[in-house]
Formats: structure tokens, C-alpha cells, sequence
């Protein structure tokens, strides 16, 4: 168990008047306890109270090692298994349940303890994880190093002979061969129309001259994400999709150059979209800025229009802006980047000038 991070928790749960909750969440329990457990239908949870009591309640099929530093209380198969959970909790206090903890198990605690009051207490660990140590940062720096490697040879292997899904099949061989046995999320790649689908689904198109080419991938290295987009040309683009992938880059410097420590994630988000709003693509960008990310691709917080969180030294985060013209072309230039005392640095380091293959 790393006892910084509950710490970590503990304090968070002080400063929000929370006496007692349990973790279920995959990714949190491995971000406390090092051990990545998918509990299927099976109850699996971190208890913790503020006075330093913690438990882990988990089925015995989980086989779990008891030196993970946290007392376990085991069950099986057809016992109650909230019951344990329920003889432990103080009556007349506030706990939180994860976001994600399934309703039927919820309930069933409602019932058994109706002087609890129960509230959502995903924030007070996704703002404890949106941080990242020294460690974690050496994971994901280590993970975009991957990335970059698999984004040379992924663009060097493209060629009108391969459909996307043959490119995106072929992917895991790229980052097996660097020590990568699996995906952050599963991978993008977009011709032509087909790129104006912000989450297109590969499919059996080849590639025309003029198309652009949308490469969105990940791997998880040791535990840890990586998210890289670069946008490419089969022969020689319009002069309009010349246009909108300068007008992509520029806005990609621009939400990176707004970053520092205290500025609002949501003044991010703007300094991004207004290059594009400008250029009088402003329709076109339809999604968000960015979004936090480490254990999982997308974490806790996103860079949006509407996010008031602040960057804060350690926070990793993407910036991606995107134009997406239906029928025509899609571009998006997305890079990782890591909140730093003074500023930022970008995790990437694979070129973004506009490169044509052929």
C-alpha cells in the first residue's frame, strides 16, 4: 500500500467533511494498492476512515498476496458481502462511494446503514490522483517516449496498399516490439472523410491522393497511458486542408504556450479555441481541449470551456485541438503535456510540421 497517497486521501476527505468511504474503482485501487484486480460482478472495496482505519473487503477468488500492506477481509461466493462493510461503519457520519460503484451493492448498504448519509466521493481521489509524483511522471514520461517511437514507424509503414483497419490491426506488433503489451485506448486512424469523425472507427477504406490522415494512439507501459495525435498526407493536400492544418498547429501552440501554474484549465481551452474561432473554423472544433490522464486515458479533469480547476504543478494533460470539415477533412494535433513551477513541458517529441507522404 502507498501510505503517501492515502495520506493524500485522508487529507482530502478532512478538507471536505468526509469521515468514512470505500474505493471500488479499478485504476484507484491501483493507484493505492499496486495490484489491478477487474472484479467483474464480485464486490471489491477500499474502505478508509479519516482516523487511519483501512480495510479491503474482496472476494477469495481474487487470490489476493497478503503482504499488500492493508488488512484484508475475505468472502466467497453466496456470502452477504456488504454485511462486513456494514458491521464496520459509524452511524451518523458522512461516507463516499465511488461514482462508479455499482447500485445494487449501494443499495443494499443504504439499507443496512440508514443513519449514513451517502455522497459521491470519486472527487476526493480523482483530485488526489490528478496529481502525479515523481514516479508517475517517469511512467508517462517513459510511456510518450514509447509513443513517439510507434507514431515513426506507424507513419513510415503507410502506404495506399493498407486500409485502416490493416493499420490499426498491425499496431500492437509496433509496441510489442518496444515493451508495450497493451492499448491506452483502442487507436484511431482516419482517411480522408473519414477523418472529419472525431472517433472514427477504423474501417476497410484506402487511402486517395490528397487524403489526410488521422493517427490517434496509445500504450500503456508499465501501468501508465500515453495519447498522441498527428495528422498526415497521402500526396500533395488542398490549399484548404493546407489551411486548417496550420490553422490546427498554431492553435496546438497556443493552448500549450497558455499553460502555468493558476491559470484556469477552461482559459486554456480558450486561448486554443480562439486561434480556430478566428480562422473561422469555430464550428468545426467539437470537442474539448483536453483531458487528464495516467493510470487511465482520460482522467480527472478535462480542458474544456467549462472547467474552473487550475493547473497545478504535476497535473499531465492533453492539449488537442481539432477541425473537422463533414465530407472533406479532418486534422488533429495532440500532444501530452506536464504542468511544471514555471510552465509546461510537452511530453511528445515526434514533429508536427505538416508532413506528406507518398
Amino acid at each position: 500500500m502507498n501510505n503517501k497517497r492515502v495520506e493524500n486521501i485522508i487529507k482530502n476527505m478532512n478538507n471536505k467533511g468526509i469521515k468514512q468511504l470505500i474505493i471500488t474503482s479499478p485504476s484507484s485501487i491501483y493507484y493505492i494498492l499496486g495490484v489491478w484486480i477487474e472484479p467483474g460482478e464480485r464486490l471489491m472495496a477500499l474502505y478508509i476512515n479519516s482516523n487511519g482505519t483501512i480495510k479491503f473487503f474482496a472476494n477469495e477468488l481474487f487470490a489476493l498476496d497478503s503482504n499488500l500492506g492493508v488488512d484484508l477481509v475475505l468472502h466467497k461466493d453466496g456470502d452477504d458481502s456488504i454485511e462486513p462493510i456494514a458491521s464496520i461503519c459509524e452511524d451518523n457520519t458522512v461516507f463516499g462511494v465511488d461514482k462508479t460503484w455499482p447500485s445494487h451493492f449501494l443499495i443494499t448498504l443504504m439499507e443496512k446503514k440508514p443513519n449514513l448519509k451517502f455522497v459521491n466521493a470519486s472527487p476526493v481521489i480523482d483530485e488526489v490522483r490528478m496529481i502525479k509524483d515523481e514516479n508517475e511522471i517517469g511512467l508517462l514520461k517513459e510511456a510518450s517516449i514509447v509513443n513517439d517511437k510507434v507514431m515513426k514507424d506507424l507513419i513510415n509503414s503507410l502506404s495506399k496498399e493498407k486500409s485502416e483497419k490493416t493499420v490499426a490491426d498491425n499496431m500492437m506488433s509496433l509496441y510489442k516490439k518496444y515493451g508495450t503489451e497493451e492499448f491506452s485506448f483502442p487507436p484511431i486512424v482516419a482517411y480522408g472523410a473519414n477523418a472529419a469523425s472525431p472517433h472514427h472507427d477504423c474501417d476497410s477504406t484506402f487511402l486517395k491522393k490528397g487524403d489526410c490522415i488521422i493517427l490517434d494512439i496509445g500504450g500503456k507501459t508499465k501501468g501508465y497511458c500515453s495519447d498522441m495525435t498527428r495528422t498526415v498526407f497521402y500526396g500533395e493536400p488542398s490549399l484548404e486542408s493546407r489551411k486548417v492544418y496550420n490553422t490546427v498547429l498554431e492553435s496546438n501552440l497556443a493552448g500549450i504556450k497558455a499553460i502555468k501554474p493558476g491559470v484556469k484549465l477552461c482559459d486554456i481551452d480558450k486561448a486554443s479555441r480562439d486561434v480556430i474561432d478566428n480562422a473561422g473554423y469555430g464550428k468545426y472544433y467539437t470537442h474539448r481541449t483536453g483531458h487528464n490522464i495516467g493510470i487511465e486515458d482520460h482522467e480527472y479533469p478535462s480542458v474544456g470551456s467549462t472547467d474552473e480547476e487550475i493547473a497545478k504543478p504535476g497535473m499531465v494533460f492533453s492539449i488537442e485541438p481539432g477541425i473537422y470539415i463533414p465530407g472533406k477533412v479532418g486534422v488533429r494535433i495532440e500532444d501530452l503535456v506536464l504542468v511544471t513551477e514555471t510552465g509546461c513541458k510537452v511530453l511528445n517529441a515526434y514533429p508536427k510540421e505538416l508532413k506528406i507522404i507518398e
